[in-house]
């Protein structure tokens, strides 16, 4: 019989508290400045020791992705095998998070298989060649796998650990719909409007912006009401669109007004996850 042994990895959902964009890059990436921050609610992922690679896919967003064959997942897990060994996995995802909608989930998925795998075989999670597997993944996936707060620089690639936050009421909202990254960054106006500053976190993040967010609600007006909705809400502290949208968050001071806005946003179609960072 085989040696099964399994690992159980969250593949929690990633936010872009602010997100500069400063110039687009002559090898065609952008350079950014970025607040990473990271929320309890997320996606799983399951990989056991096996005789042959297996893939499965449930969760109330499988459906979107079913047929896809090649992903972030299975990418990761071929990339570690190459660097790393260990045979052959059976890798289950519970989808939970939408897909395409700025909040990182296939570069979350790919970052807690690579987290699960180290754990399998005895790799450090500090160990360089891991996050050059990220690297190579996606842009948001070394900060996914360092999974933590964090100002990202570079492509997002380049990470500095920050400390605040942890435990700050949030409300993820999506309006419903997908939104190709290529094209915001693509309707991006190409002005540089300054660094992310220094200081305390929360400060700091409400003085930023999302410079993707214009693009994004050009190409998807329903971002609008989204962020309307949640500026409205009672015991806000900020609102924001994540990454290259659809997603929105918005932080609160109590659990109380952040259930209270879930509530008052409920019956719209949207989707909805009260959670926290950490």
């Amino acid at each position: 019989m085989p040696d099964l042994r399994t690992v159980i990895e969250p593949a929690r959902a990633k936010l872009n508290l602010a997100l500069h964009v400063r110039h687009r890059r002559p090898d065609g990436y952008h350079e950014l400045e970025t607040l990473f921050a990271f929320v309890e609610h997320g996606d799983l992922v399951r990989v056991t020791t096996a005789d042959a690679d297996r893939f499965t896919l449930t969760g109330p967003f499988a459906g979107v992705l079913a047929g896809e064959g090649d992903n972030l997942v299975t990418r990761a897990a071929a990339r570690f095998r190459d660097v790393f060994g260990g045979g052959a996995h059976a890798i289950a995802l519970e989808k939970h998070l939408p897909v395409a909608s700025g909040i990182g989930g296939g570069s979350a998925d790919a970052a807690a298989t690579l987290r699960a795998l180290a754990a399998l075989h005895g790799v450090a999670l500090e160990d360089p060649r891991l996050f050059a597997i990220a690297d190579g993944l996606g842009s948001d996936v070394p900060a996914c796998l360092l999974g933590r707060t964090a100002l990202g620089r570079g492509r997002g690639e380049q990470l500095a650990p920050l400390e605040g936050l942890a435990g700050m009421p949030t409300l993820l909202v999506n309006p419903g719909i997908g939104v190709s990254t290529a094209a915001v960054f693509k309707g991006w106006d190409g002005v540089d409007r300054g660094p992310i500053g220094t200081g305390d976190l929360l400060a700091v993040a409400r003085a930023g912006r999302n410079d993707l967010e214009p693009p994004a609600r050009v190409l998807a007006p329903e971002i609008d009401a989204v962020l309307a909705a949640l500026a409205a809400q009672p015991g806000g502290v900020f609102a924001r669109m994540s990454g290259s949208g659809a997603t929105c968050f918005g932080l609160f001071d109590t659990e109380v007004a952040r259930d209270a806005a879930a509530a008052a946003l409920e019956g719209r179609g949207w989707w909805l996850a009260a959670t926290h960072l950490r």
